[in-house]
């Protein structure tokens, strides 16, 4: 029932939607000045990109800004989140905040977001569900794999899509928030992917490959001098299940602060709420 009424949830946003370019104004993200500044890319891109989830583990944790945004019938909507990230333990802890009702008016409270493998908790998920408890999913069984679902893509989950990279190249030299980095270009298929994947992302990525109109997943990541992502655009083509063409969505995280404290508690048993959650 939970799966079933969460699905229903995001595909209401999804029927409202549009695509944007970079993680938003004023956000520390976006890349500026794209040149190449002399010296050739540390190795092959391919293998380079292979092994950016591996350094995301050597640096242990990170803060993290996602941003999703969607497209379809000349609608857009973005959603975006911020939080904290432990990708030894793949712990993450986000708020979620949607965008207001069409009208503008409407306040709507972040939605915290708990990351595991395997789940996702949501607290502020809907109407009906009590303040004080959890909505768990089970993202073994969504089929985005919860690249999408959630309304922010699982950082680490993100960094294992670029494991699938068939084809990249070196587009430059660039900064991300003051950081100077390495521009990639490439395509990742899904269903490699979840074969490369750590065990706990198998799953997910395999049901993602599975369910969204295309495994194919265009990007572009900005990686450190240490190979770890400071930030990566993956576009995904999602197929609603509302209307006959897929919707366009777009997934931009961004991470900084590496090695940052990230203390990320599940709920227990008791916190989570079993009952019907309310349409909004």
């Amino acid at each position: 029932m939970v799966r079933r009424q969460q699905r229903r949830r995001w595909g209401g946003v999804v029927a409202a939607v549009g695509v944007v370019g970079c993680l938003g104004a004023g956000a520390a993200g976006c890349a500026r000045g794209e040149a190449v500044t002399g010296g050739a890319p540390a190795g092959d891109p391919v293998r380079l990109l292979h092994r950016a989830a591996d350094a995301l583990v050597a640096a242990g944790s990170s803060r993290a800004r996602t941003s999703l945004e969607m497209a379809t019938g000349g609608t857009r909507v973005t959603i975006r989140g911020e939080g904290v990230y432990d990708y030894r333990e793949r712990l993450g802890r986000l708020e979620v905040l949607l965008p207001q009702d069409p009208a503008g008016t409407a306040a709507r409270r972040p939605i915290t977001e708990l990351l595991a493998p395997g789940a996702l908790f949501m607290k502020n998920r809907g109407a009906g569900v009590p303040a004080d408890k959890w909505v768990r999913v089970d993202t073994g069984t969504l089929s985005d794999g919860n690249l999408v679902t959630g309304g922010a893509t699982d950082p680490f989950v993100a960094a294992e899509v670029l494991r699938g990279t068939r084809s990249a190249t070196f587009v430059g030299r660039t900064e991300v928030a003051g950081t100077k980095v390495r521009h990639y270009r490439g395509t990742a298929d899904l269903e490699r992917a979840s074969r490369e994947a750590s065990e706990a992302n198998r799953g997910p990525l395999g049901a993602a490959a599975a369910g969204f109109a295309t495994a194919r997943v265009p990007f572009d990541a900005y990686l450190d001098e240490q190979g770890r992502i400071r930030k990566v655009r993956q576009r995904f083509s999602f197929v609603n299940g509302r209307q006959e063409a897929p919707v366009a969505v777009a997934s931009t995280t961004l991470l900084y602060d590496f090695g940052v404290p990230a203390d990320v508690r599940l709920p227990g048993g008791g916190d989570i709420y079993a009952g019907r959650i309310a349409e909004e």
